[in-house]
């Protein structure tokens, strides 16, 4: 139903603005009794095959909702209630900021795509939290975490430590994201001792709390092979919690979109079906370099159950959507949760 009549409809209206609408008649609906028991009953799925232990937190599934989709954390009961196992919220800054001009967001329908230029519009992360303190679910939320476009490189350590204080009491996990094509300079910070000194600055201050909580890495596609061995020793040296594999790409290869289309869109992050092969690929790598027991979150192209099956037998412990979520609808993660226990009978 969705895809034939719902999707058609959505598709038809502003990216940016469709996804607000939606966001304002879910909160809406969340007002109305039994609204929230509703989607549950339609779009849950429980197995206790599906629960997942990893960096000392229980998972009851290992499907979650990737960074970009609630920034602000505004429906983290409501999107629960739609079968995901964790919901990352963010990229969250220090201070609120507006992100890069409209129109930022775009469909690329004939490749299952999207392509953004947001910029981490969001509030800050202390409306964030504000929200945070009012959510009445249990699941695992995490905080993805970045600096403001107006602070430079060699000041960005004090952005990612004021975002881990304010979340650090509301947030199950850390994302450090320094892979966004979106801010100027920001891929910059994934280079070798940047990295390194961001890793363990935001890690000690985890460790200083009285209660650890993990603290992760997300990286872009589009590292070279001595980039990810870079990043490989930089997790071990720094002692890193767990890695998150892949944002989106620059690339613009093999597409079915037109060139000319692309060119008119413009810059921005490439998402959905043709990272799947990437992603996946880079995944495979870090799990023969990082060994096991690594913990590695896979993200980027999850298009159908199949693909998050392949993205679990690369090395993933746990996979995250988006664009995936916005092509196949509400009843996504449950699909894909079907899909890993039928897989195992």
């Amino acid at each position: 139903m969705y895809k034939h009549f719902i999707r058609p409809i959505l598709f038809s209206i502003d990216a940016e603005r469709v996804h607000h609408l939606v966001f304002r008649l879910l909160k809406i609906g969340g007002y109305v009794p039994g609204f929230k028991a509703l989607l549950r009953s339609i779009f849950h799925y429980e197995n206790p095959s599906l629960s997942r232990q990893l960096f000392g937190l229980t998972f009851t599934n290992p499907v979650g909702l990737a960074a970009g989709f609630d920034k602000d954390a505004r429906l983290i009961d409501e999107l629960a209630c739609l079968g995901f196992g964790f919901i990352e919220i963010g990229t969250l800054t220090p201070k609120p900021q507006p992100g890069n001009d409209k129109p930022r967001l775009f469909r690329l329908p004939a490749d299952q795509a999207l392509i953004n230029r947001m910029g981490f519009n969001n509030e800050g992360a202390l409306a964030a939290v504000e929200r945070l303190k009012k959510r009445n679910t249990s699941v695992i939320v995490g905080g993805n975490i970045g600096k403001n476009k107006a602070t430079p490189n060699d000041q960005a350590l004090n952005d990612y430590a004021t975002c881990f204080e304010t979340l650090y009491e509301h947030v199950d996990y850390f994302v450090v994201n320094v892979s966004s094509p979106n801010t100027p300079g920001l891929r910059e910070l994934q280079e070798k001792e940047p990295l390194r000194q961001l890793l363990a600055y935001v890690k000690q201050l985890s460790l200083a709390k009285p209660k650890h909580k993990p603290v992760l890495l997300k990286i872009a596609p589009d590292l070279t092979e001595h980039q990810l061995n870079d990043i490989v020793e930089i997790l071990k040296s720094t002692g890193t919690d767990g890695i998150i594999a892949t944002n989106t790409t620059i690339s613009r290869e093999n597409l079915i979109t037109s060139k000319a289309e692309t060119d008119r869109i413009g810059n921005g992050g490439l998402s959905g079906k043709p990272l799947e092969a990437r992603s996946k690929d880079v995944i495979r790598y870090l799990r023969a370099k990082l060994g096991p027991t690594y913990p590695i979150i896979g993200v980027g192209g999850i298009m159908s159950p199949a693909d998050a099956l392949e993205k679990l037998n690369a090395g993933a412990d746990l996979v995250q959507v988006y664009t995936g979520f916005i092509y196949e609808g509400p009843g996504f993660a449950k699909a894909i949760n079907k899909g890993i226990v039928g897989s195992r009978q």
